[in-house]
């Protein structure tokens, strides 16, 4: 045990208190320059960087009073000066603590005019501190968290690398060797992969630095242009922009080297940012109210001028609206888009000053808005209007306060949702779930249920149900009823396997094919098609068989699958028919097959062969002849795709859920497609491909040049959600050029999206 003597207790002692004193004291001067109070020279002046400064608190400090003081004090940090504190420049650049790194690399920014020589020689602490591994911290101002938001977390995450890469070019600006060595291996090579730079704005500043290194040396050209290429694709619109606006700056570039870019920068323009749309039409109304006013203001009198500016002060807000109906709808409409917006506060204020100002009919509406809100805070904004002189007022705040208390309640009265749940698609999973004896000892699982559209579902509802079929009376026009929903469909699919005590062992089915392949032309003799039923650890195929020859029997029907090479499935069991005639197809054929690995959602292609034993009947007996033949026909390939088969069509808010995942798993590529003549052509073939739901009418594109698809899904085997953005260009000569957005809640759905599109290119 190691005791600490009286003299050294007092010496730690009496540091302390000297550094806190010492910060103390800073604070006071700090303070004091903040709020206007004048220094001489001589009293600006100070030698702070003579004490050691161990104490991190006291060398923020300090570096925060140098930082005020520079601008009115005598030789501050001279170059002798600056040599002193050398070694306390070179600890703080690579101290792993990004605010203090960040905080040494500015100060040595703001140093290098002072003293060249001696900033020179913390490059090698400059270099490493460009491959920092920590972000910046999170921080908060007024309780929101900043780098909460996804656009400003781009920006500011890694801001150690932007301040680092500013000094070294401050130091080697002069030499072109040195900066465009820089620029090389901090680009990342044709690809940008390689980069070590984290933060968007430092690569915008690298992009910066190179295309002044081309107008210095145009025979780099080349090498700078691959590397701007390579951040076309980055996933922050930032970078996009600036390294498309580089090459489009450049001289001497041809057309088609301006493809890439002009494409990125055209989706720039179908690109949906946040926009406050009411404020900028009033605005903008207002605006031009006031350009019209200015030209006659000079030749009226000065009362009609009063009267004017009394009238456009009233129409300069929407605080002052005098229309009741409109302010209602105003208020209606941000209460159902307010919650979804990412600074929802923003709104929040406003319609309160709704309650505030407006008259009874507004501040009804105004209190049902802030409802829709949901938040703690909102509960204490309800409760000030308890006593409100308005009844209705006063019943509406009363209502919302008890259903927030009560999530059942806040559900149905407040929580809007635009998407829910297929009923059918939802009665076929918990039919399957109450029949699956081993499935109860789990709770029921909502999330493999895809969603759809509320006028998807109101079309659902006008279908006839089974009893008002029945019980319909007979009429002289048959009207037949409509196809079954894919929902439907499914479900009577699930009820045939569970018939099978063999597949009743597989469990749950997680999906089933919409539409059955056809593997055999219409015209022939032999009728086949292929339905998929995707389990956990199985794969089910259903050939449904037809024999069309009246005076031949087929025996012991089989259908051989063969699978490509190392396809990841295992074949467990085939059922074949004994006996199919004319009179008793179509029969069923099952194929089963294991998954090697039930995590992998499997893509293959499967060599189809019918198999079975011909026999003629006897016109006599009508029985089958006792011999017969062996025979075999050949089918059509059975695919086994990504979108068919692992990915279901469900529908979401894109943009709010697409900002909840901006946090998961993402990917970003460029396709060409040249192959297609036209951005609805493209979106046809990609929504077939991907069988996802496509979202806000973006399968209909409304411009023949640029357009943006969205469309979500869900992926098999507990893979969860799935969202694609495909940002499309359109040219002549040329095809769609596609940039795919995919976001994910795992890493292997959005290599699945990926893998499907980059297979048809």
């Amino acid at each position: 045990m190691a005791y600490v003597s009286k003299k050294e207790d007092e010496s730690s002692l009496s540091s302390y208190y000297n550094n806190k004193t010492m910060i103390i004291l800073l604070a006071h001067i700090v303070y004091l320059f903040y709020i206007g109070e004048t220094f001489s020279t001589q009293e600006a002046t100070t030698k702070l960087f003579q004490h050691n400064l161990k104490d991190s608190a006291l060398r923020q400090v300090v570096y925060l009073a140098i930082k005020e003081l520079a601008t009115i004090a005598e030789d501050v940090v001279m170059h002798s000066m600056a040599q002193g504190v050398e070694h306390f420049f070179k600890t703080m650049i690579v101290d792993r603590t990004p605010s203090i790194s960040s905080a040494a690399l500015v100060s040595s920014y703001h140093l290098f005019p002072l003293a060249k020589d001696v900033v020179k020689r913390w490059v090698n602490e400059a270099q490493e501190a460009v491959s920092a591994k920590s972000p910046f911290p999170d921080y908060q101002v007024v309780g929101i968290s900043i780098l909460a938001h996804p656009e400003i977390r781009t920006a500011t995450s890694y801001i150690t690398q932007y301040h680092v890469l500013g000094l070294l070019y401050l130091i080697h600006q002069q030499d072109q060797m040195a900066v465009t060595k820089i620029i090389q291996q901090l680009g990342g090579g044709k690809s940008g992969a390689g980069t070590t730079l984290k933060n968007s704005m430092a690569l915008c500043m690298l992009f910066w630095y190179a295309a002044k290194m081309m107008e210095e040396d145009p025979n780099i050209q080349r090498q700078i242009l691959d590397l701007l290429e390579g951040w076309l694709c980055h996933k922050s619109d930032m970078v996009n922009f600036e390294a498309a606006r580089a090459i489009c700056k450049m001289n001497n570039v041809n057309a088609s080297q301006l493809t890439k870019p002009i494409a990125v920068l055209q989706l720039f323009l179908s690109s949906p940012k946040p926009v406050y749309a009411i404020t900028t039409l009033l605005k903008a109304s207002v605006d031009r109210l006031m350009k019209q006013i200015t030209g006659f203001m000079s030749e009226i009198s000065d009362e009609f001028k009063v009267i004017v500016v009394e009238r456009a002060s009233t129409l300069a807000s929407v605080q002052d609206c005098e229309f009741t109906k409109l302010s209602v709808q105003i208020l209606h409409l941000l209460g159902l888009e307010g919650p979804k917006a990412l600074q929802p506060t923003k709104y929040i204020r406003f319609i309160y000053n709704r309650v505030v100002l407006e008259n009874a009919t507004v501040r009804a509406a105004a209190i049902t808005s802030l409802a829709n809100f949901g938040m703690r805070s909102i509960n204490i904004l309800l409760n000030r209007y308890l006593d409100d002189v308005d009844d209705e007022i006063r019943d509406r705040a009363t209502m919302y306060l008890r259903v927030m208390k009560e999530t059942s309640l806040a559900d149905t009265y407040v929580k809007e949702e635009e998407s829910v749940f297929s009923l059918a698609a939802l009665e076929s999973k918990l039919i399957a779930y109450v029949n699956d004896v081993d499935a109860s000892a789990q709770p029921f699982n909502a999330s493999s249920i895809p969603k759809i559209s509320r006028a998807q579902l109101a079309a659902e509802s006008t279908r006839p149900s089974t009893l008002d079929t029945i019980t319909a009376p007979a009429t002289r026009t048959l009207v037949s009823p409509p196809p079954p929903t894919a929902a439907e469909t499914q479900s009577a699919y699930v009820q045939q396997l569970a018939d099978i005590p063999h597949f009743a062992e597989y469990g749950t089915v997680l999906n089933s094919s919409v539409k059955p392949a056809q593997l055999t032309e219409s015209e022939t003799e032999y009728q086949v098609t292929c339905v998929k039923h995707i389990f956990k650890e199985y794969i089910v195929f259903q050939f449904n068989v037809s024999n069309t020859l009246p005076d031949t029997v087929l025996e012991q029907v089989v259908v051989v699958m063969q699978p490509q090479a190392n396809s990841g499935l295992t074949e467990d069991v085939v059922f074949q028919i004994d006996s199919l005639s004319c009179a008793n197809s179509p029969g069923i054929v099952y194929v089963s097959f294991k998954r090697d690995n039930p995590q992998e959602c499997t893509t293959t292609s499967f060599q189809c062969i019918l198999k079975f034993i011909s026999k003629e009947l006897d016109p006599s007996t009508g029985r089958p002849e006792e011999e017969g033949y062996e025979d075999k026909y050949q089918l059509e390939e059975v695919e086994l795709s990504a979108g068919g088969d692992h990915i279901i069509p469900s529908y979401v808010s894109f943009s709010s859920e697409w900002d909840r995942l901006w946090s998961g798993a993402t990917a970003m590529e460029t396709f060409s497609l040249g192959a297609m003549e036209s951005i609805k052509a493209a979106c046809d073939s990609i929504i077939e491909l991907l069988n996802m739901e496509p979202l806000g009418g973006t399968e209909a594109p409304s411009s023949t040049s640029v357009h943006t698809l969205q469309l979500s899904g869900l992926v098999t085997g507990g893979v969860g959600k799935v969202l694609v953005r495909c940002r499309m260009t359109f040219s002549r000569g040329q095809g769609v050029a596609l940039e795919l957005g995919v976001r994910a809640e795992q890493e292997n759905a959005c290599a699945l999206v990926v893998s499907v599109i980059g297979g048809q290119c």
